[in-house]
């Protein structure tokens, strides 16, 4: 098993492939690998869950709400993220 980190899609990269999505993970941006991804095709407010650089799947805002709920209970703080569940 392996611990996913939910972030949201900011935009897809031009170039690389396209392969990179520019994805805000708790209000940080960092470029993910989407080449992992069956279905690649992704737009701005997709959600995705993240592990070492790369998009393992999509999910949708309660999955991406369940999964920061258990990060927090982990011990990550968060600040409330008004985006989440929108």
């Amino acid at each position: 098993m392996c611990l996913g980190i939910p972030g949201r899609v900011v935009a897809m990269v031009e170039g690389h492939g396209n392969q990179l999505a520019l994805v805000d993970v708790l209000g940080a941006q960092r470029q993910i690998n989407i080449g992992m991804l069956e279905d690649q095709e992704l737009a701005a407010g997709d959600w995705i869950v993240i592990h070492m650089g790369f998009a393992m799947e999509r999910i949708d805002a309660a999955g991406a709400e369940k999964a920061l709920a258990g990060l927090e209970m982990m011990g990550r703080p968060r600040d409330d993220d008004p985006t989440v569940g929108a």
